[in-house]
């Protein structure tokens, strides 16, 4: 590893009120002098907010005005001696103050995963929690968040060290028979077979939680369909609380089905606008539009019928071209004298007044989020640890597939140190440069 102090910026590029930048390494007290001056890196102490001016140490110019921070290894993000810098975020002071910190000898800039790679090779973090910290960043919703969280916390980890403490104990065993093998009665391959299987299972348990990140990534999708002029654009633009789609009183409007993110409590999901679907094209373009939107139908999680409430009666609504829709609402309830609900599959929905929104924003949460929100399983993301973990199941059955024959112990014994060494993988007490470089070669720059 490179020892030299790195710098780069904690927030991403753009304007902001406050901006965030970190250094570490073995000049941050350096950095300190020559941006502050002696006095302030004179009365530098640890976790204590300062207040300073910053100029730049070869032209003495002023950068900004900001707040710091010092935090003394080993007891830092990194292990290592730190510096949390937070200037005004326009970009032009963001870049003058990391050009100013670079002129200081022996400072250079951050690779991507640097600070974290850092804070794993110091023993801040086993190599499971420092991936995890890319998937609290990266999280889409609240249950893959709160799984990284826990992740991030350890509770891998610990399964992982409980699981290695079993291997290593059988291990001891069998070599313990390997050494003394003169003087023992007959190996206990029962015994051996009982802890061996137990094992298996629980290194099985841990595989079969494993969910691929692109997976998780991938936002719910949930599509607003129904006739032209059924007012799915002022629903939608209702639904965010802001006009982003082109809203008119002329039937098909809406000519391509117009995606938009929506935040709800679960997590973010794709809301989509579709062109309105009629018995009959009016013309070629038309019947291009509907042909789109019934595509986009087809990958949708969730489907909504919106029918216009001032033109059909709510049973006729939800017949045939509500049959495949998983929940049907009738919009424009603020015109009718009477827009009772009459199913619970329905819900009346004024775009105008607002009626109905708050409801509806609830099913289409409970809808996309109820099966990541309801489990509390930990589960795995990393395609790396699946691989460990296979690796030390495929040792587990080579192992039990060698008692059928009740083998020499040494054969045991080796295969158990296999296992044990894909386990050690997990968490990184065994690991290589080129794994860690793969790993936090995806990590943002400041992290």
């Amino acid at each position: 590893m490179d020892p030299r102090t790195i710098v780069a910026p904690m927030t991403p590029a753009g304007v902001s009120a406050v901006a965030a930048i970190r250094v570490s390494g073995p000049q941050v007290r350096d950095v300190v002098l020559a941006l502050f001056g002696e006095k302030a890196a004179g009365r530098l102490e640890p976790r204590r907010a300062c207040l300073g001016t910053a100029h730049d140490p070869k032209t003495g110019e002023t950068v900004d005005s900001l707040l710091y921070l010092f935090f003394e290894g080993p007891n830092s993000y990194t292990g290592e001696d730190t510096l949390e810098l937070y200037p005004h975020g326009n970009p032009l002071i963001v870049r003058e103050l990391i050009q100013a910190i670079r002129k200081v000898e022996g400072v250079r800039l951050a690779e991507p995963g640097e600070f974290t790679r850092r804070a794993f090779l110091n023993g801040k973090m086993d190599l499971v929690q420092a991936e995890s910290v890319a998937d609290v960043i990266h999280s889409a919703n609240r249950a893959e968040l709160k799984n990284a969280h826990r992740l991030l916390s350890g509770a891998l980890s610990q399964k992982i060290q409980e699981l290695n403490e079993q291997v290593k104990d059988m291990s001891a065993r069998l070599e313990l028979d390997v050494d003394f093998a003169e003087e023992e009665a007959d190996p206990d391959y029962d015994s051996w077979r009982k802890r061996i299987v137990a094992i298996g299972e629980k290194i099985s348990e841990i595989l079969q939680s494993f969910r691929g990140k692109e997976n998780l990534s991938r936002l719910p999708l949930v599509v607003l369909y129904g006739a032209p002029n059924a007012g799915k654009s002022s629903l939608t633009n209702a639904l965010l609380g802001e006009d982003r789609i082109l809203v008119s009183n002329i039937p098909g409007t809406t000519r391509d089905f117009v995606e938009v993110r929506l935040f709800l409590p679960g997590g973010e999901i794709r809301l989509v606008d579709t062109a309105g679907i009629a018995d009959q094209a009016t013309d070629s373009l038309d019947a291009l539009s509907m042909e789109k939107s019934k595509a986009i139908l087809k990958e949708a999680d969730l489907k909504i019928h919106v029918v216009d409430g001032t033109v059909a009666a709510l049973p006729a609504a939800t017949s045939a071209d509500s049959a495949s829709a998983d929940f049907t609402v009738v919009s424009k309830s603020d015109l009718l004298e009477s827009p009772a609900r009459q199913a619970k599959d329905i819900l009346p929905v004024s775009s105008k007044t607002g009626e109905g929104l708050a409801e509806l924003k609830r099913f289409i949460n409970d809808a996309v989020f109820t099966e990541s929100r309801d489990t509390e399983d930990l589960w795995i993301t990393s395609e790396r640890e699946r691989a460990c973990l296979a690796e030390a199941f495929d040792g587990v059955k080579r192992a039990l597939d060698l008692l059928q024959n009740r083998p020499a112990v040494e054969l045991l014994a080796f295969e158990m140190q296999l296992v044990r060494r894909s386990l050690q993988s997990i968490v990184g007490e065994i690991s290589s440069e080129d794994i860690l470089q793969s790993i936090f070669a995806g990590f943002c720059i400041g992290k």
